[in-house]
């Protein structure tokens, strides 16, 4: 084995894991039938096998000189096993489940396929960008509790989202964020769940990337030891510099939990030297005001996401406790280590997953594609996204519900963590999507991809 260069793999092949000596790198089941795709090098004949999951034997079904099969007339609801092979290679055996899922499906990972168990068995953190040549790249990472959670998948589309297909993957890239700046391409990222923070960048639309550099060291990930947490999240550009949120700590830190920070950087400076880089001091949750001493305490802070006020400041709006509030931050634009200050209390009822705040210069109206709270649910409860609307920050529309499952298994259902860009007249989001038997609402098997046309006529 050589050195590796680059921040990029494809496929990432960790000593004695068997990836296969063929690489299935894209799965996407339908109601009645399976799509998947594979690497492959030169002209050589595939054959692709499948069978009912735990039967005896598997059915050849047929023969093909692409890297790609849809395997069809297969029963809903039901779980199968397929794999392709040619000569003496042979790919990983994948799981898929056929049922109906909700928009165009970018990826998906059964919550039994073990392909990715170096890093996890769920898909997370979606992250959507434009490219200004046109296309469109989506990431996720790859996750499950008590793993290493390091792998981050990224696929492109050249018809807006119509179709997809694997690029390639980051190894370590965990909780990323890609971002244009300057006409380039960047990933912002954790090097693990409270790990090294990371930056690299990408010349070429994402096929290949900078080798990372290390902004803001962490922990090493383990339950207990603070570190980075982060989630794809805005980038804010505002009186030249650019803005990113960030948290210091960890959730079985009982002292602070998930204490606010913000990063920022000149936009004229090479955004890959740290030194370049300014990050305020991290602000644990304290009371700041009476409305807040009757809150069941502990309170925890976390995933905040940056926009600009009506008066032109600069906020850091964050999940906040088990309320039906966000609370916000002002951020210091002179000194650009000053601590974030506590700013107000505001009314939002999608509190309970991470959501994004962005301001549409041709309405004067702010956005966010969320994860609703509904009547008679729990607070964990993910099955309702929504379109909201607001002038002013403070008082919230909903505009539509996207996606209401609120009739179904709240366990089995989640629409979370959304990731979403204007795009002319229509919005385009990311959902972390748990559907058809995922292993719980919040262990996602679905990185599904949608398009909100004439949003601002809804």
């Amino acid at each position: 084995m050589k050195g590796h260069s680059l921040w990029n793999y494809k496929p990432y092949v960790p000593p004695l894991f068997n990836v296969g000596d063929i690489y299935v790198c894209r799965v996407v089941p339908y109601e009645n039938s399976i799509h998947f795709e594979w690497l492959k090098d030169d002209e050589e004949c595939f054959e692709v096998y499948y069978r009912k999951r735990d039967n005896d034997e598997f059915i050849h079904y047929t023969d093909t000189y692409k890297n790609e099969c849809d395997i069809l007339e297969l029963d809903t609801d039901t779980d199968y096993e397929f794999y392709v092979a040619s000569g003496k290679k042979k790919s990983r055996i994948r799981l898929a489940r056929c049922g109906k899922s909700v928009g165009t499906v970018v990826n998906y990972l059964h919550p039994d396929d073990e392909a990715y168990m170096f890093s996890g068995r769920y898909l997370c953190s979606p992250s959507i960008v434009k490219h200004p040549d046109g296309f469109l790249l989506a990431s996720m990472d790859v996750y499950a509790n008590s793993h290493p959670q390091n792998l981050t998948l990224i696929f492109r589309s050249d018809d807006n989202g119509e179709t997809w297909h694997y690029v390639n993957e980051l190894m370590p890239c965990f909780w990323g964020k890609m971002f244009m700046h300057n006409g380039e391409l960047y990933m912002l990222s954790c090097s693990t769940e409270y790990g090294d923070l990371l930056i690299g960048k990408s010349t070429d639309g994402g096929k290949t990337f900078s080798a990372p550099v290390a902004l803001f060291r962490g922990s090493n990930g383990k339950k207990g030891n603070a570190g980075v947490h982060k989630n794809p999240q805005n980038i804010m550009i505002h009186n030249g510099r650019i803005y990113e949120t960030l948290e210091w700590g960890t959730w079985d830190n009982k002292e602070y939990g998930h204490a606010a920070m913000v990063m920022s950087c000149d936009v004229n400076d090479d955004l890959l030297v740290p030194e370049n880089w300014s990050f305020t001091k991290p602000v644990k949750f304290d009371y700041f005001v009476p409305e807040l001493n009757d809150l069941k305490k502990p309170v925890m802070t976390i995933e905040g996401t940056l926009t600009l006020s009506p008066q032109g400041e600069l906020l850091n709006i964050m999940r906040f406790g088990k309320s039906d509030h966000v609370i916000s931050y002002k951020v210091n634009t002179k000194e650009h280590d000053a601590p974030l200050e506590f700013n107000k209390l505001i009314h939002f009822e999608a509190n309970f997953s991470k959501f994004m705040i962005k301001y549409d210069a041709v309405s004067k109206r702010y956005y966010s594609v969320a994860t609703r709270n509904h009547d008679n649910s729990q607070k964990w409860v993910r099955n309702l996204l929504s379109l909201m609307s607001s002038a002013d920050l403070e008082d919230w529309d909903i505009v539509c519900d996207l996606m209401d499952y609120r009739n179904c298994d709240p366990e089995k259902y989640g629409f979370q963590y959304v990731d979403f860009e204007f795009d002319g007249d229509d919005i385009i989001y990311l959902c972390r999507t748990a559907i058809n038997n995922p292993h719980n609402y919040h262990d996602s098997n679905y990185s599904t991809f949608h398009r909100i046309k004439n949003f601002r006529n809804l």
